[in-house]
C-alpha cells in the first residue's frame, strides 16, 4: 500500500474520520535520521493492510503542531503515530521508528 501525503488540517480530519486505524509519520525533509525512519516506514507500508500517511514537517508545520496539541503527543521528527478509533494508540520517534516496531505496535 502506498503512503499518502497529508498537507492540511482538512486532509488529516478526513483521514481521521474515515479510517478506523492508520499510521502517520511526521518526516523532516532535512534530517538523516528522519530519512532512515521514512525508509523503514515505506518498508512497513509495502506489507501492511493499515493505511499509511505522512506529513513533511517543513511544509505542514501547522498540521504537525495541531496533531501534537490535539492528541497530547509531544512533537518530534521523525515520529510515527498509530491512530485507532480517533485516538493515539502508540507513538515513537527517531531510531525507534523501524519496520519491526511498527509491526509490533499493530499487534499490541
Amino acid at each position: 500500500m502506498s503512503i499518502q501525503l497529508l498537507q492540511t488540517k482538512e486532509d488529516f480530519t478526513k483521514v481521521l474520520e474515515s479510517e478506523p486505524v492508520f499510521f502517520l509519520l511526521k518526516h523532516s525533509l532535512t534530517c538523516p535520521i528522519s530519512a532512515a525512519a521514512e525508509s523503514e516506514f515505506e518498508r512497513f507500508s509495502q506489507h501492511s493492510e493499515i493505511p499509511c500517511y505522512e506529513l513533511f514537517v517543513q511544509e505542514a508545520r501547522e498540521l504537525s503542531n495541531q496533531v501534537a496539541s490535539d492528541f497530547e503527543v509531544r512533537h518530534q521528527s521523525p515520529q510515527a503515530i498509530l491512530f485507532n478509533e480517533q485516538q493515539v494508540a502508540w507513538h515513537d520517534s527517531h531510531g525507534a521508528v523501524t519496520n519491526e516496531r511498527l509491526n509490533k505496535a499493530v499487534q499490541e
